[in-house]
Order: C-alpha cells, then structure tokens, then sequence
C-alpha cells in the first residue's frame, strides 16, 4: 500500500543558467551555454521525486497568485501530486531561484523567497486532515511553519523526517522533538555543529554532536561524490556513492533524501534505504535540471539491480 507522505516546504521557479565560468565583480560575460525555466524548490522537488517514486503526495506551501504560482500548480498536478494545500498568494510573488551551473556540473544558488515566507501554522495544520502516514521538512520556509508542523506531528504520533537544509545556524534544532532521520548535506553539518566533515573522522565527530543536538533516530550525512554517512548514536556506516559523469548536482541532495524516506517507510532498513537512495541521487546528477532530472521508481531498480550494492 502507497505512504501518503506530507510535505511541509518550499516551492520556486528556477532560472537555470549554464556557464562556463562565473563572472569576476564588475565583468560582463557573453554566455552561449543557454537557460531555461524550470520547477525548483527543496519541497517541490522532494514532493516529485516522492510521486515519482510511487507515493501518495501531499504538498503544504504557499505560491503567488501569478503565472508562475499557476504552472507551477498544473506541474505539480500533472505529477500526480496532491495540491489541496497548495495556497496561491494574492500579495506575494512566487518564489524564484538562480542557479548557476558551472562545466563541471557544481552550482551555485540565489533564493528570492516570495511567497514561500508567507506559509503560516494554519496553513500547516489544514494540511494535517490528509491524515499522512509521515511528515517530511525543510528549512526553506519561516520557522513558525517549520515547528508547527514538527508540533503537530509529535502530537499525532507521525514519523517525521527533516531535510536540514538549507543552513541555518540559528534554527532553535531543539525544539524539533522525535524524529526518524535528521538529514543535512556537508555544509549544513559543518554549519550546525561546527565540524568539517571531511573525512570519517569528522563524520563521525560531526554525527556525534549532531545528535547531541536533535532527538534523532539516524543522522544521514549527505557527503556528496562520497556518498552518504549513517549515524545510529552506536554505530556508523559509510554508504559510498555510485560513480557516474556528473552533469548537473541541482536537486540531487533533494532526491536523495526523499528516496531515503521513501524507501525507508517501505520497511527496509536503513543501509539497504541509503543505497537505493544514492541509485535516485546518482541518476539525477547525470542528467540536467532539477525536477527534470528526478528519477521514477522503476529507474531507480533497474539501476541499482545493475549496479549490485556492495
């Protein structure tokens, strides 16, 4: 039977721009690489990637009531997402993201927020009658709404699962509560727990005052080309990452983490979870775009039954 899984996050339209090097302060650059317009966002690109994967969806954000708030929504629902709290803003833009994409696939983002600000508790709360089997969270969105919706799921008992990013050095992590898996990228750890997690060491010293910090199950550090670091508060295990070319690294911290708790909810344990998810993390770099890139479930086993986990 399919998890109804509720998303709690941001949506924005990206402006993707390919170039082969950034420009210096004061320096004009003639691009040949292209653009394009596509959907973004860390909730709207989890929330694909959880309907690609085969859950029942239900995305909680806020959009503007304006062009882009209205393709992104017809996106959404030809994904086969759920979108009955999905609130279109009268006042505030729909969010945007730049992102540049440089040769080597690395990117580099600037987020204008617009109306993903404007998602409050009782936009949160509404979204809690879909009755979800689990919760799932990023920081791109105030933190009223964050801890609402933490709140609500300790009180109905609800797994919840946080994607914990993007950084923020003064989120108030303790007022979280229980949580499956707490899940930041290199940078969000080090920025959180004042450790470079550049080697296993660090990892783990990083992981051990993680969970010091956050009521957390499993700490899942996401290393990048390492692949992903599993903390149990015993143990440790290093799931390391499949090599592909890589094209585009947009969105690819967003499928993962989403893959993991999909696969996750699905029963297997979390070694097995990580694996799977590092198969939807590496098929999403070889591609271009974030939400174009974002692998199906049948995608995902047919890579990983070609690439056997080690």
């Amino acid at each position: 039977m399919n998890k109804r899984i509720l998303v709690v996050s941001s949506a924005n339209l990206d402006f993707v721009q390919r170039m082969h090097r950034l420009p210096n302060a004061g320096e004009t650059v003639i691009e040949t690489a292209g653009y394009s317009y596509v959907p973004g966002g860390k909730g709207a690109n989890s929330a694909v990637t959880f309907a690609r994967m085969g859950d029942d969806c239900v995305f909680c954000t806020r959009l503007g009531q304006d062009s882009n708030g209205t393709r992104l929504r017809t996106i959404y629902e030809r994904e086969g997402i759920d979108t009955r709290f999905v609130a279109m803003d009268k006042t505030t833009p729909t969010g945007l993201a730049s992102i540049f994409v440089e040769e080597d696939g690395a990117n580099r983002i600037v987020v204008y927020p617009g109306a993903n600000m404007k998602l409050n508790p009782a936009d949160v709360e509404e979204a809690f009658t879909c009755y979800p089997d689990a919760v799932y969270l990023q920081l791109e969105i105030p933190d009223r709404a964050i801890l609402a919706a933490a709140r609500f799921a300790q009180e109905k008992k609800i797994p919840l699962f946080v994607d914990a990013g993007p950084a923020r050095a003064d989120f108030p992590l303790d007022q979280f509560g229980p949580m499956e898996i707490f899940s930041p990228n290199e940078q969000e750890a080090r920025v959180y727990s004042g450790i470079e997690p550049n080697n296993a060491e660090n990892c783990l010293r990083a992981a051990i005052k993680l969970s010091t910090m956050v009521q957390a199950k499993y700490i899942v550090l996401k290393i990048g080309s390492r692949g992903a670091y599993i903390y149990d508060g015993k143990y440790y295990h290093i799931m390391p990452a499949i090599p592909v070319p890589v094209v585009d690294t947009t969105a690819a911290g967003d499928t993962f983490t989403a893959a993991l708790v999909h696969f996750y909810m699905e029963g297997k344990d979390i070694e097995r979870a990580a694996y799977l998810a590092n198969c939807a993390a590496a098929l999403g770099v070889s591609r271009e775009g974030a939400y174009p890139s974002i692998p199906t479930l049948k995608e995902v086993l047919a890579f990983a039954e070609a690439h056997p986990q080690r």
